[in-house]
């Protein structure tokens, strides 16, 4: 969904206000990154960027909303006037999306002068940690699967448009087969799946000839098994493909409630004996991580996995302690005091230290810093501009299945969560403690 400048906080709009007063219009460094990952979380997935860097290269204050806020007499005519010319014109570092990510970690980092990188705070943080929460979500979906068919079914039960969008094009980045969202599909160019609902079974008057007229009409189709009694609807789906005609019509079938491994186990039994060992069993109602990785170490004959409520809303796990801080004002770096919410000051470079193709550390240094490792942050934008064209879905894709294959194996687990290294440069940890000494004299 695109929305305008006004998509913003009231307080960025009296903050600029006040800066433009005092002529407060130097240089500024805001970094987006979260403090602490939630308890079931060993690693994010950084994502929403491009959504990011396509709302900064568009960003202007339309008429409509100079005039709405005019209406509201809180601010002047000059404030007003001067918002008719704003636009983004600073720079852009971030990380690439799909990058796996951890606490700490600048994702995006804007260089700006102050009143533009103030207003564009809501918005970044909106995107950024929504599709971070999702992509993280789903991700861990994807691995308890253990390279079995993940389908997002969430569109209906996420938190709006939006969220619905985003979730479809999350779960694709980071290794999901398709979605149910014809929509995402247009937009996305993401595989669409979908057969029926048990309302479709339920218009019938005989379920076996709802499963006939069905298949008969999309050849190689999943059928949906459970509307009254799971394995006689596997018995009805045998029966189908027994006839001549029917014999290559159905592809899979689908559980959607009860004991999901004991009812997937019978079915396989029922489809094996009878020949039809082609025939694949995809299961949903409920799903998520925990309940996926169950099922396959369950060993149940399970092929796919239809996934929604849980992994569009991340139930577990909804928010990420997400902050858009600055760190650096007209060329010195800033910070506050504070001993819970620590900020380290000035531009920052993470760097990412391997052995091999396994991910052992990362430092958190400068930007400038000489650190061994593989250095995240990559410029995205100059001058209010795209330094390139909006990345392939595909591209990201990959940088997200590498990073995943990356991982130690604790760091992968589902059921437990594991501790990665990341420090801060001894450089850094200095410029703390000396813009710390720095505010303790002045104040």
């Amino acid at each position: 969904m695109s929305c305008g400048a006004l998509f913003t906080d009231h307080y960025e709009l009296t903050m600029s206000a006040a800066y433009l007063a005092e002529g407060r219009t130097g240089e500024a460094v805001f970094e987006l990154f979260f403090r602490k990952l939630p308890p079931t979380r060993s690693y994010a997935v950084a994502a929403g960027i491009e959504d990011a860097l396509d709302f900064l290269e568009r960003f202007r204050f339309r008429s409509e909303e100079v005039d709405w806020l005019r209406s509201r007499g809180i601010f002047d005519e000059g404030f007003l006037e001067k918002l008719h010319g704003i636009r983004f014109t600073g720079d852009v570092q971030a990380l690439p999306e799909g990058t796996i990510v951890f606490e700490n970690e600048p994702i995006l980092q804007v260089v700006a002068p102050i009143v533009e990188a103030q207003l564009v705070e809501t918005f970044l943080i909106n995107q950024i940690h929504m599709q971070t929460v999702i992509a993280s979500k789903a991700a861990r979906v994807v691995e308890a699967a253990q390279g079995r068919t993940v389908i997002d079914f969430g569109c209906r039960r996420a938190h709006g448009l939006d969220a619905g969008l985003h979730l479809a094009r999350c779960s694709y980045l980071v290794g999901a087969t398709g979605t149910s969202l014809l929509e995402a599909g247009m937009r996305y160019g993401i595989p669409t799946f979908g057969t029926m609902a048990h309302s479709y079974i339920q218009a019938h008057d005989d379920e076996s000839r709802a499963f006939e007229v069905f298949a008969g009409i999309f050849p190689g189709t999943t059928i949906l098994v459970d509307t009254y009694d799971t394995l006689e609807g596997v018995r009805k789906v045998v029966e189908l493909l027994r006839k001549p005609a029917c014999a290559e019509h159905v592809q899979a079938i689908r559980i959607d409630s009860g004991d999901l491994a004991e009812s997937a186990r019978a079915a396989r039994a029922i489809l094996d004996e009878a020949g039809c060992g082609h025939v694949r069993i995809f299961v949903s109602s409920d799903l998520d991580e925990f309940a996926v990785a169950r099922l396959v170490a369950s060993g149940a004959s399970v092929d796919g996995f239809g996934v929604g409520t849980r992994m569009a809303t991340s139930a577990d796990a909804p928010t990420l302690d997400v902050a858009y801080k600055l760190v650096a004002y007209d060329g010195r770096g800033r910070t506050k005091l504070s001993s819970s919410k620590v900020i380290h000051p000035g531009r920052k470079q993470v760097f990412r230290q391997a052995e091999g193709a396994v991910l052992r550390r990362d430092v958190i240094g400068r930007h400038d810093e000489a650190i061994d490792g593989e250095p995240l942050l990559v410029p995205m934008m100059r001058g209010g501009r795209r330094l390139a064209p909006r990345e392939p879905l595909a591209t990201a894709r990959e940088r997200a299945a590498r990073g995943r294959r990356s991982l130690p194996p604790a760091l992968r687990a589902v059921e437990t969560k594991a501790h990665h290294p990341v420090s801060f440069s001894a450089g850094l940890e200095a410029d703390l403690e000396a813009v710390r000494a720095a505010l303790v004299r002045r104040h």
